[in-house]
């Protein structure tokens, strides 16, 4: 019997353990789902008997390796900055490691004795990264097979909510770790535009975006993710003339949220105290803008940022940030004020569906001349359990390990999905499961 031991059983894993749990028995597979809380394991296993639940303390690593010593493949849904505790455990007892996280500094430097092991430690292996690899690589392998030249290369991925849904001015809430989204773009982003390489500072980041067109679903803008230049390895495009990887928002948001950036309330890095009667969210707002005592704080904001328009001081209003409501948290840092104040406002609501949207642009050089191919995906979520994200987080990775467990995957060492063996046969899956790529022809 073959054990799939699955580190974490948040909204992520729902699709990853539903999907191997549906093969157990008739693939003589036992399932372990281990997590802080055994009650929620338990709600996600479904009474299947192929599953077991169990109760982990990660800071208990005789239990944690009792775990690992006896799965067949470990695969880890934990936030990204507890895999390498997983990952040096599996490393250890010689056990094979999925997740769906960026391959990071801490694994890379595993690489050669997970190598020596023959070991399978897959990374990347999600929606982003994850399917925007596989889907991509499809492409650039067959437009090399070809002979044809990749010139340039862009990718934008977004998490956020379907039609309907998105029934605030903002058109967004939170559909992933509310700290992330807060604290998102911080550092330098980098790229390659027509040869010459291009910086964004954090605070010209939201400024610079690009209008992507999803037909029915409308415009999205486009803002550059931190670095895109390691992709040209990964993707094999050392000599491409523009690369470029950015995340979606609808249209609107990146002007608006510019406001925020530009007062300094994402701002992590000291401590600020509102633990008074005046501690309200005028307040909070009132004190990243200049002192006028004729002024009004709208007026305030307005000329210290004459770009802001009506349907950004909307947005402003909708969250309560002109109002003497009291702040929900006192002390704290500016962002995570700001993030205290956002949550109630972007809370998914239970009739809520989530939306995920995907588009590669290419400009590739063949004999014909330059052709430009668009690949869109957009998955609608059904519920808030079962989500856009979830599914396209949690089937790639599910998939990988069913591949690999009936020995359809022989690749060995710390690999991303960007190779034919693994992206080919995750990608027919997928398609199974409604979530396919629409893309033009390659001439």
């Amino acid at each position: 019997m073959n054990t799939i031991l699955i580190f974490g059983a948040g909204k992520s894993a729902t699709y990853l353990i539903d999907y191997l749990l549906k093969t157990a028995a008739q693939k003589n597979r036992e399932i372990v789902i281990a997590d802080l809380s055994q009650s929620l394991a338990e709600e996600k296993i479904k009474g299947n008997p192929c599953g077991k639940a169990v109760a982990i303390d990660l800071k208990n690593q005789e239990q944690r390796r009792n775990l690992i010593a006896n799965a067949s493949i470990v695969i880890s849904m934990l936030p990204a900055h507890l895999h390498p505790i997983i990952a040096k455990d599996c490393l250890a007892l010689e056990k094979h490691f999925f997740t769906a996280s960026y391959e990071s500094e801490e694994l890379n430097a595993f690489r050669d004795e997970i190598e020596k092991k023959e070991l399978l430690f897959l990374n990347e292996c999600g929606l982003d990264p994850g399917i925007d690899h596989m889907s991509a690589m499809k492409i650039i392998d067959a437009a090399h097979a070809k002979g044809y030249t990749i010139q340039s290369f862009k990718s934008f991925t977004g998490g956020l909510m379907a039609p309907g849904s998105d029934n605030n001015p903002w058109k967004y809430k939170f559909t992933w770790n509310p700290r992330n989204v807060v604290l998102a773009g911080q550092g330098t982003a980098k790229y390659l535009d027509h040869k010459e390489y291009k910086y964004i500072p954090y605070h010209k980041l939201f400024e610079r975006f690009e209008k992507i067109d999803l037909g029915d679903y409308g415009i999205f803008e486009g803002y550059a993710n931190r670095d895109s230049l390691g992709y040209r390895e990964v993707y094999k495009l050392q000599k491409i003339s523009t690369l470029l990887r950015g995340t979606l928002r609808k249209e609107g948001f990146c002007n608006a949220w510019n406001v925020f950036i530009q007062l300094g309330m994402t701002d992590d890095s000291y401590l600020v105290d509102f633990d008074t009667p005046q501690g309200t969210k005028r307040a909070f707002l009132n004190s990243f803008l200049p002192f006028d005592k004729y002024q009004s704080i709208e007026q305030k904001l307005t000329n210290f940022l004459p770009w802001i328009d009506e349907g950004i001081m909307e947005k402003i209003a909708y969250l309560g940030l002109f109002s003497n409501e009291p702040l929900p948290l006192k002390h704290g840092s500016p962002a995570a004020i700001l993030q205290a104040i956002l949550e109630p406002k972007w809370q998914l609501q239970d009739s809520d569906k989530d939306l995920i949207v995907m588009q590669h642009i290419f400009e590739i050089k063949s004999p014909r001349g330059i052709q430009t191919l668009k690949s869109s995906l957009v998955e609608e979520g059904l519920n808030q359990t079962y989500t856009a994200m979830a599914k396209t987080v949690g089937l790639p990775l599910a998939i990988a390990a069913d591949l690999f467990l009936d020995g359809k995957v022989l690749s060995r060492g710390l690999l991303r999905p960007t190779v034919q063996e693994l992206y080919e046969p995750i990608l027919h899956q997928l398609e199974q499961h409604g979530i396919i790529f629409h893309e033009d022809t390659l001439d």
